[in-house]
């Protein structure tokens, strides 16, 4: 295990890298072009304009913590919901989701008020059937089969939540650094007469002061250390760090005394009755939409306004829906939103986020039956816990929990990066895996994108930033070729991938200790390779000419 790996949970949406230079937008560049294992977008689209095939507009949903509906990358590729007249009070489509005109926030009140921070599933589980198994003799031989499920949960959630003395060291660690960089970071700023600045920028700055090149010093090493990307801000990094503490200290607490529901608290829904649909408000931007800004600049930031990034599919309607608070998400608030992005059009649905326990998977499962029966292609990220999801699963998964069969619509992306990024590696050390359990990889480090307020860019890192890339090339592929269904298309993705002969050193959990494991891309994902969007293109256009073949031969 490296030295710093410790703070690597909270780093996983910062990059880590060496010291070389990474190009924004690597992840769609071409191997034999670019030396970079992008996903060879440029020839996709130049074997579209080829063959001279025009596009229809799609829906893409997206499950996440909201989006800057006034960024200026993608304020023009937004969704409107032509049937709702704006602010009108007024629920003029009658879906029951009054003046949804962008989307909708499952997160939030009638009165504007929303969810931001939340405790993870563990906890909820832990606390709810507390009183009911704790310390209790319990006969499993007698319990029905929802009650064994809830009984497993609850066990796997009082194993989890058995805070080690090492955790609460590593709170303490990473709260005195956070604490002493602040020092530093008062006397740099005050030295270069700025509020915000890079590693980068302050290598180049010369300083006047002993006070000041101490503070320097120290900065940059520790940055160093925690191999930080030289280009990130440190606001950025001390806010992440304050956020880190902060939710571990949550955490703690919780392995003591129950915590506040906050739920109950703002959203104020029935939880437990799943027709209690028609809360939440229009905010789908809520007060934290760094990482869903993100995620839909991956996936379709306007190509053709020469300001910005490039996203990987160019005639997309992203449709919001708030689903993700700082914590874990809700799997009622799960399956609503895919009910949702579905009633309301949505092709392909993006869902980067998950977690461990799924204690109403039945809810969600019912959505991802129900997007499948309307032809709905639903992308999830593998998780970044460097673990086995054939063994431990990340949530929502494709398994069914009824009969264990796998939803034929439903993909799950882990993150793959570059030699020259990562070490020589082409896995993320993050990246979850599992050679039945993913499907592709698509690269999830250093990804440049949209950042909300001021029109900002910059890089997360996280198989949250896989899944959009492939999200992008499936949305692509259902614009050009409409005939796909989700099926075909996933089976595209999947039997174009680029396999890079190369093996990856990462550390991975097994129980509580840490060993290094060889992982080679057939081991890790049941496709075997990086998805590759100008392959996918190709075979698109093959299957496209069989199935309008086929239609015709029906009609004739």
């Amino acid at each position: 295990m490296k030295q710093y790996s410790l703070l690597f949970i909270f780093l996983f949406f910062t990059l880590f890298s060496n010291a070389q230079a990474v190009p924004n937008g690597w992840h769609l560049m071409d191997y034999s072009t670019d030396s970079f294992y992008g996903i060879s977008l440029n020839k996709a689209y130049h074997f579209l304009q080829e063959k001279k095939v025009k596009s229809t507009s799609i829906i893409v949903g997206v499950l996440d913590s909201g989006v800057d509906t006034l960024h200026e990358d993608l304020k023009n590729i937004l969704w409107h919901n032509a049937k709702e007249i704006p602010n009108n009070g007024i629920d003029d489509d009658g879906n029951g989701y009054i003046d949804d005109v962008y989307g909708w926030n499952f997160l939030g009140n009638k009165n504007g008020e929303n969810l931001r921070k939340n405790t993870d599933e563990k906890t909820r589980v832990y606390y709810k059937y507390k009183a009911k198994y704790s310390g209790k003799e319990v006969d499993t031989t007698i319990f029905s089969r929802q009650e064994k499920y809830e009984y497993s949960l609850w066990k796997q959630a009082a194993k989890e939540m058995n805070i080690s003395t090492d955790e609460g060291v590593e709170v303490a660690m990473i709260e005195m650094t956070a604490r002493v960089l602040k020092g530093y970071d008062s006397i740099i700023k005050k030295e270069m007469g700025v509020a915000e600045y890079t590693s980068q920028e302050l290598e180049k700055f010369e300083t006047k002061t002993i006070e000041a090149k101490k503070a320097k010093y120290n900065y940059l090493t520790t940055t160093k250390l925690l191999e930080m990307d030289p280009d990130e801000k440190n606001t950025s990094l001390l806010n992440q760090l304050n956020e880190y503490v902060e939710q571990k200290k949550q955490a703690l607490a919780a392995s003591e005394n129950a915590p506040e529901d906050f739920r109950a608290k703002i959203i104020k829904d029935n939880y437990n009755n799943i027709n209690d649909k028609f809360y939440g408000n229009t905010d789908v931007k809520g007060p934290a939409s760094n990482h869903g800004t993100h995620v839909s600049g991956i996936i379709a930031a306007q190509r053709d306004n020469k300001i910005g990034i490039d996203g990987v599919a160019d005639n997309v309607k992203i449709l919001m829906v708030r689903t993700v608070p700082d914590g874990d998400e809700y799997d009622k608030d799960v399956a609503l939103a895919i009910f949702y992005a579905v009633n309301n059009g949505a092709k392909v649905i993006n869902m980067s986020f998950g977690k461990s326990i799924s204690p109403e998977k039945y809810w969600v499962d019912s959505a991802v039956k129900y997007a499948a029966s309307k032809d709905v292609l639903l992308i999830h990220a593998a998780g970044n816990d460097s673990k086995n999801i054939d063994i431990n699963p990340s949530f929502p998964t494709a398994y069914y929990l009824s009969n264990n069969k796998k939803a034929p619509n439903f993909m799950t992306v882990g993150a793959s990066t570059d030699p020259k990024i990562s070490r020589g590696n082409i896995i993320a050390d993050f990246s979850n895996y599992g050679q039945e359990s993913v499907d592709v990889f698509a690269p999830g480090v250093k990804i440049y994108a949209t950042l909300p307020n001021e029109n900002n860019y910059g890089n997360l890192q996280g198989t949250s930033m896989s899944a959009p890339v492939v999200t992008g090339i499936a949305a692509l592929l259902r614009s050009y070729f409409p005939s796909l269904t989700a099926i075909q298309t996933k089976e595209i993705i999947e039997k174009t991938v680029i396999k890079p002969n190369l093996d990856d050193a990462i550390t991975v959990s097994v129980g509580k200790q840490a060993k290094e494991e060889k992982l080679t891309l057939n081991s890790a994902c049941k496709s075997g390779g990086i998805v590759n969007a100008a392959n996918a293109v190709e075979l698109a256009y093959k299957v496209d000419e069989e199935n309008k073949k086929a239609s015709k031969k029906r009609h004739s």
